[in-house]
């Protein structure tokens, strides 16, 4: 099914809530609709990739093209010893895919539980939590190449994982569709409870196992995080700031309960960007429709009316404090919409 339209009004598309008007709304259900379309027809020049618009934040109108690949299915395409392998459509709900993988006995993806958004933006922005991040786990990522208008597929090491970022967020921003995630998933799950209080919180629930996990995960979410559909929101607003270790240890002498994390470099450390904000006084901020969430610093919303641009102003000024105080530049890790 294709569908394009004109003057489309991006309020419903996007976890903030914000209003934008498209010029135009390309939305399609199978990969050979875009194909297709690309053989009759040029990609205009500006035109943004749209999935479930849970990472975006618009701050104007977007005079271009909004390509939306709505591409259901989710099934098993191979399996081995100690694998199975699932392909979901980017237009699957992410959290389906969760669910789907804990109720077959599935592991590597549960503590990824409740992060909002698609399928496909999983590969692009490499999404993660407590510990784990998608790409321990594509094996394959397919799309369209806008360019030439033909299929392509990346195999992991293709994809130059890092945090939150890949080859789809620079090299191929724009340029690659995704349209389906091959996922490699465990029979024999190793679990991984090392973050945060995600291992006391399972075990509250009883044995540890993928659906405690989860069900663990899904609480401490739902305890701090704002589900957009009743405050805007696009979830964590930065990224956890990954700075030399020697600056991470000189931050932590001066503030003891600073939250430090290690990351696949001994010679490279992660702070927590929600606790850095708190301490700057934000947590609870609001100004106007515009502020920052009362239960977590890292979260920044939408009361109703605020637009993107008020949204942006906010974050500058939360970079700026947090640097003042701390040294530290905050990076977005919602993709802002000029």
């Amino acid at each position: 099914m294709i569908r394009l339209l004109e003057n489309i009004d991006l309020k419903p598309y996007n976890s903030f809530g914000i209003s934008a008007i498209a010029s135009s709304f390309f939305e399609f259900t199978e990969k050979e609709d875009l194909c297709n379309y690309l053989s009759n027809s040029a990609m205009p020049e500006k035109h943004i990739i749209l999935g479930g618009g849970s990472n975006m934040l618009f701050i104007h109108d977007f005079e271009g093209m909004v390509i939306y690949p709505n591409i259901p299915g989710l099934g098993l395409v191979n399996e081995d010893r100690n694998y199975v392998y699932i392909e979901a459509g980017a237009g699957e709900l992410w959290d389906d895919l969760v669910s789907f993988a804990v109720h077959y006995g599935l592991g590597g993806i549960e503590n990824l539980s409740l992060i909002p958004g698609k399928v496909g933006a999983s590969p692009v922005q490499n999404i993660g939590a407590y510990g784990k991040e998608a790409k321990d786990h594509i094996w394959l990522v397919k799309g369209v190449d806008l360019r030439s208008g033909e299929p392509v597929e990346f195999l992991h090491e293709d994809c130059r994982f890092g945090y939150r970022d890949s080859i789809f967020k620079n090299e191929m921003k724009g340029r690659v569709v995704v349209t389906s995630v091959i996922y490699r998933l465990e029979k024999f799950p190793e679990f991984s409870l090392e973050y945060g209080a995600l291992k006391a919180e399972t075990e509250k629930l009883g044995e540890i196992s993928l659906s405690t996990i989860r069900q663990a995960v899904i609480s401490i979410r739902s305890s701090k995080l704002p589900d957009p559909v009743f405050l805007g929101n696009a979830g964590s607003f930065f990224k956890n700031p990954v700075v030399e270790t020697g600056v991470a240890d000189s931050l932590k002498s001066r503030y003891s309960t600073l939250p430090v994390y290690s990351t696949a470099s001994p010679d490279m450390s992660k702070l927590a960007a929600g606790w850095l904000i708190e301490q700057c006084g934000w947590k609870g901020f609001r100004k106007g429709d515009a502020g920052v969430h009362k239960d977590q610093a890292l979260v920044l919303v939408n009361y109703g009316k605020a637009t993107g641009q008020e949204i942006v102003d906010l974050s500058g000024s939360i970079q700026r404090s947090v640097f003042e105080k701390f040294g530290v530049m905050l990076e977005p890790e919602v993709n802002i919409i000029a």
